[in-house]
């Protein structure tokens, strides 16, 4: 959320809330909380009032894909007007809910949802509420257009030619972004991704300090997602591993969590304006923060009870889960990631040395694409030999020395000769690791100097032999 928009929101939304009296939260339409209003009742606060769907949205801090299918089922994605969806124990939903979508010039932007009760607001309030959400959607509608333009530069600085076209791109973006431009950032690569589609793309705001993304071609059909990344401190990369979480969970068929704060979809937020400004996150616990807004479902995902998800994607590919060399599964288990994977590149100021950022997050991606050992979130910092590996040129890494060695017949014995080298050369400890007697790995160390015609006693041949098999995973 723009900065500069974010006080509009929470101001358009309150007075919604004052409106039809009842607390109001404004969701975007991939149902992702940017604002609750501030309004008191005690009926609200009561724990009585909380359904599954409240509960788990509280507790998990998320709508997925099937809560959003269940909502827009009942045609909130056309409607023009109030939408009224009653109330579906089945699903979890022990309390009806009110609509108002929110549009601009006929494309639906968000949400204003709130809980309906019995008589409920008039007509004559819903309607004056509607003519709130029509400023809310001018708002919303100029802040996508501004997170497309800011794509659209992001893609032309990493994908422009070096020299006067890089630096034209450079400095369009610096515009675009204004003041943020000179602040501290790093660059986020998820690759795969598995869309060029921008409507298929996550909102910025769904990405914890995201400044700007954009889809760039990976490879000659792939595509993979470049995210700038806002920074406190260049040691502390918390925001960009729990963006990296989030966003690999969207790459891989889920939906992305909500915004960077604490609330999340579904409007689980204080009532009132004091608790708002109290640093808490929205929907911290059972009483407070219940506004009924939320849109997450046990019932509807199947679950079967509010501990049903663990609202932790952006914990779990946290700093933990940036892998250290010295913390990864044994040389012997060194097998490639079958999904997606994230990169993330040393932090800089500015953007005068965005393209270099891009390369480094570009190379952890494959690096962890290419060793599961390096978690799905890997820093460029933390590769190793693959800093340099993933600079050379395709035509090059391939060095035709380990040829036949690389043949699927002779699988085993690569793998013998990478856990060898890994373990420095140490026959006890490559024969433990991969299981077998050291008179049998002595007898698979000579097969292999036959094959390759490299001498194993020698480093060079071996620095030669262990650079092409790491490569080969590249």
């Amino acid at each position: 959320m723009t900065s500069e928009h974010r006080g509009d929101y929470e101001e358009l939304v309150d007075e919604i809330s004052e409106l039809l009296g009842a607390p109001a939260t404004l969701e975007n339409r991939d149902f992702e909380l940017i604002a609750f209003g501030a309004y008191d009742s005690e009926g609200d606060l009561d724990p009585s009032a909380l359904d599954p769907v409240r509960t788990r949205s509280i507790l998990t801090r998320r709508s997925t894909a099937a809560v959003r299918a269940w909502f827009e089922g009942f045609g909130i994605t056309r409607a023009t007007g109030p939408v009224r969806i009653p109330p579906t124990p089945e699903a979890g939903v022990y309390r009806g809910r009110i609509c108002l979508p929110v549009r601009h010039r006929g494309v639906v932007h968000g949400y204003v949802w709130l809980l309906d009760d019995d008589p409920g607001p008039s007509e004559r309030r819903l309607t004056a509420a509607m003519g709130v959400t029509a400023r809310i959607g001018a708002l919303l509608a100029d802040e996508a257009q501004h997170g497309a333009d800011l794509s659209r530069e992001l893609r032309a600085v990493l994908t422009a030619e070096r020299g006067w076209q890089s630096d034209m791109a450079v400095a369009e973006l610096r515009t675009a972004l204004g003041p943020r431009a000179d602040g501290l950032h790093a660059l986020l690569c998820v690759a795969p991704w598995p869309s060029a589609d921008p409507d298929d793309a996550p909102s910025v705001r769904a990405v914890p300090g995201g400044t700007a993304l954009c889809t760039v071609p990976w490879g000659a059909t792939a595509q993979c997602l470049a995210v700038l990344i806002r920074l406190r401190s260049p040691d502390v990369l918390t925001p960009a591993t729990t963006a990296a979480g989030r966003l690999l969970e969207r790459a891989r068929g889920g939906s992305v969590p909500g915004a960077a704060t604490a609330r999340g979809p579904g409007g689980s937020g204080p009532t009132s304006a004091a608790s708002r400004g109290s640093g808490r996150g929205p929907g911290g616990n059972a009483t407070g923060g219940t506004d009924g807004s939320s849109t997450d479902t046990a019932g509807v995902t199947g679950g079967t009870g509010v501990t049903g998800g663990t609202g932790t994607a952006g914990s779990g590919a946290g700093a933990g889960a940036v892998a250290d060399r010295r913390s990864g599964p044994a040389p012997g288990a060194a097998t490639p990631r079958t999904g997606p994977a994230a990169g993330i590149a040393t932090p800089r100021s500015g953007l005068a040395d965005l393209v270099s950022a891009w390369g480094e997050a570009a190379a952890a991606a494959r690096a962890a694409l290419a060793e599961a050992r390096f978690g799905p979130v890997a820093q460029w910092a933390s590769i190793g030999p693959y800093r340099l590996l993933t600079a050379l040129p395709p035509e090059v890494a391939h060095d035709p020395v380990a040829r036949t060695l690389l043949a699927p017949v002779h699988h085993e014995l690569a793998r013998t000769a990478e856990v060898y080298l890994d373990c420095a050369g140490q026959a006890a400890r490559a024969a433990a690791e991969l299981g077998i007697h050291r008179q049998t790995l002595y007898y698979r160390l000579s097969r292999i100097e036959k094959l390759t015609g490299l001498d194993l006693d020698d480093g060079e041949d071996r620095l030669l032999l262990h650079m092409t098999l790491k490569s080969h995973r590249l």
